[in-house]
């Protein structure tokens, strides 16, 4: 039997936790896996929820930190060596960078067979200046070395980890998507629709608007505010806007939506009526979906954005930045309009769009969920690992 050690940087809101619980608890019976993750930051919502749904116990590290701590990296690798020697596993598979840098250091110290990383993103442009990019790239590079196979969740992504980046050989990268439960969000759709907008007081002839994510600078909510008050000052339909999710940039975007005279309203007092509603987290997604009409995204890096998956599954048309492995995850101009220059008028113009043509939006919308419900599936994803796990051993 087969022992795959799991490592993830944290069970917190987003695509890892769902790859890693979906594998952890889906590979064939013959495999015997373990499961390990550090602590949250500050501020940031957990996804234990979605471990607890499948059964799930994972061994928590709490020394393994997003932020760098040579006290705390040092124990916390030590922590995995020990695992490793006790568990033996025969694979060790990290999901993102911190899980990826300690647990690749310390399967290759204690002489694992496999080692698999999966880049769940990047931090090789937008995030920090330019020798700090560079110094995570070489450690990148030497941890590529130590890695039996790099995972990469688009072609876009392995095109920048290989060409752009220049992180590995081509030949060292194994492309895999991303899976999910995705029929949930094609189940009770009526009702979920109508007690999420009975929740926020939208009324019918109102359209929403959402973004979904993390409030962080990457995540460019700016952009997403100002096209939203073109789109206000350039149509006479009604409109309300959801900014669901939450993180260190809360207050930043705040006094934006303040700075540009958009009303809004927050999480304290969902029912009451302003333009845009702040909502924080919101774990139940597939409702929050079902009640929206349009998705946004305004990143300026992503990998491939777990919000635009859903909400092809839920059936919403998507108005969207370029960036990143997005063009590998919707269908341009079919169910996504691809924003290239981060224009407002541009980005405004296309929510404009989708917001008076309700043809357009409901076209848009419906053919989503057969673009993503094969390709993202969980049960795709099971069986792409398995058979590179076994590629792999039998190498």
């Amino acid at each position: 039997m087969p022992k795959v050690l799991r490592i993830i940087n944290r069970f917190n809101i987003g695509g890892p936790t769902y790859n890693a619980a979906y594998l952890s608890a889906y590979l064939p019976p013959e495999y015997e896996t373990m499961l390990l993750a550090g602590s949250l930051d500050e501020g940031e919502e957990s996804s234990l929820h979605v471990l607890d749904e499948l059964g799930l116990k994972p061994v928590f590290i709490k020394e393994m930190k997003r932020e760098i701590s040579p006290i705390e990296d040092m124990a916390a690798y030590r922590k995995i060596k020990e695992i490793i020697r006790e568990f033996k596993p025969d694979i060790v598979h990290t999901h993102a960078s911190k899980a990826g840098t300690l647990g690749r250091l310390a399967a290759a110290s204690c002489g694992v067979k496999v080692i698999v990383h999966t880049f769940h993103g990047h931090v090789f442009h937008s995030y920090f200046g330019k020798t700090k990019t560079e110094f995570y790239k070489n450690i990148e590079r030497y941890l590529a070395k130590k890695s039996s196979r790099i995972i990469a969740i688009s072609e876009r992504q392995k095109e920048e980890l290989t060409i752009e980046h220049k992180i590995c050989d081509p030949a060292k990268i194994a492309v895999v998507p991303l899976g999910f439960d995705l029929d949930r969000f094609q189940q009770n759709t009526t009702e979920k629709r109508t007690a999420f907008r009975s929740y926020y007081n939208v009324a019918d002839d109102e359209i929403a608007i959402g973004i979904i994510g993390r409030l962080v600078p990457v995540k460019g909510h700016a952009l997403f505010l100002e096209a939203l008050k073109y789109l206000l000052d350039n149509t006479n339909k009604k409109v309300r806007a959801f900014i669901i999710g939450d993180g260190e940039d809360r207050a930043v975007v705040e006094a934006k939506a303040t700075e540009l005279g958009i009303t809004f309203t927050t999480e304290h007092k969902p029912a009451h009526k302003a333009t845009l509603t702040f909502t924080s987290w919101i774990k139940d997604i597939d409702g929050a979906l079902a009640g929206l009409d349009i998705v946004a995204l305004t990143s300026l890096n992503e990998g491939t954005p777990v919000s635009l998956i859903e909400a092809q599954a839920a059936n919403k048309p998507i108005v969207t930045t370029n960036v990143g492995g997005i063009a590998n995850v919707v269908l341009k101009n079919e169910t996504a309009f691809l924003i290239e220059n981060r224009s407002v008028v541009d980005f405004g113009t296309k929510l404009k769009a989708l917001v008076e043509d309700d043809d357009l939006r409901h076209k848009m919308g419906e053919k989503g969920w057969a673009h993503v419900k094969d390709t993202f599936h969980y049960t795709r994803l099971v069986t792409d690992i398995n058979a590179l796990y076994t590629q792999l051993l039998n190498a």
